[in-house]
């Protein structure tokens, strides 16, 4: 801008610089807060002292800023501006994007707070009725106010949405094995081989997994860590299983196991199914390993990282 005393109008459009669109916001994105603090003085000088940035400053960030947009923003009257219309258009729009970019910053402070941030926790769907909750009770003794956003998925599901950034920490099966992941192993699962009541082998504790070879079995469906530890356990045994359905989670599974559609090998129940028998399976050694897994390099706020401190504590009584 002229100096105080010496402004002239500016014509109502300017010539444009030739650039990409993305360097042109991050070449604006600077000047806004300057662009209301003017608006809201009608006074570059008033506006250069609350920013306590020189006048001379101001007054040239505002005609860049003007010359970028192509518009002239400030009609100048002696010491004092004025918006154009154009100006007042442009003016309601950078306060909305200011206040978006303010509630943005409020938003990742609060979740940052040690003492009422918030951490994003994914788990397996039957870890989900019993184990998960025991977790975040015993955690909240010592942190009541933390927040958590939870996600039941399948396994893959997690891990793409740790890489994603959508997740702080997940529990997953079987323990990832991944140079962008960190994991740890917290606990260990004895799998089960679930038959009908009525089945041949109903009345048998425990059963080696190469006597149901010639069963129908149920299992979930590719892509979850249960189903690959399935397939390695049937491969370890001997056979290649015939999958008679497959599904998405394991109680539903366990009902089809009741109505006598087939055998299924499955952790253990949260509560016991009538209509079922749950064996002890004695060869191979049929387990799966439950594990924490984040993000490698990732930094923690102090509430995913107390957490994450927490899950580590309770190595080999996770599933207690």
């Amino acid at each position: 801008m002229s100096p105080p005393g010496n402004e002239k109008d500016i014509p109502a459009t300017l010539p444009t610089a030739d650039i990409d669109a993305e360097s042109w916001a991050a070449s604006l994105t600077p000047r806004l807060a300057q662009f209301v603090a003017v608006a809201r003085h009608e006074h570059v000088t008033r506006a250069a002292r609350e920013l306590t940035v020189p006048q001379s400053t101001l007054s040239r960030a505002m005609a860049r800023l003007e010359a970028d947009l192509g518009i002239a923003l400030f009609a100048r009257h002696g010491r004092t501006v004025s918006l154009t219309p154009a100006g007042r258009t442009f003016l309601v729009s950078v306060e909305r994007a200011l206040a978006s970019v303010e509630q943005a910053a409020e938003a990742v402070r609060s979740d940052a707070d040690p003492a009422t941030g918030k951490v994003a926790f994914g788990f397996l769907h039957t870890l989900g009725s019993e184990t998960v909750p025991e977790l975040i009770r015993t955690f909240r003794v010592d942190h009541p106010r933390v927040r958590f956003s939870l996600v039941q998925n399948y396994g893959e599901a997690m891990l793409d949405r740790l890489r994603s950034g959508d997740l702080d920490l997940c529990l997953t099966s079987p323990v990832p094995d991944a140079p962008d992941l960190v994991a740890r192993r917290l606990d260990e699962q004895r799998l089960r081989l679930v038959v009908p009541d009525d089945h041949r082998l109903a009345t048998r504790k425990r059963v080696r997994l190469a006597e149901a070879a010639d069963e129908s079995f149920i299992t979930l469906e590719p892509g979850y860590g249960m189903r690959r530890i399935f397939e390695a356990l049937c491969a370890e045994a001997g056979f290649r299983p015939r999958i008679a359905f497959e599904g998405e989670e394991a109680e539903t599974l366990r009902g089809l196991v009741a109505a006598g559609l087939g055998v299924a090998l499955l952790p253990p129940p949260t509560v016991s199914r009538p209509g079922v028998r749950e064996l002890t399976v004695t060869a191979p050694r049929a387990v799966r390993e439950i594990g924490v897994a984040w993000l490698d390099g990732h930094p923690d706020t102090p509430p995913v990282a107390a957490f994450k401190k927490f899950l580590l504590s309770r190595r080999g009584q996770l599933l207690a």
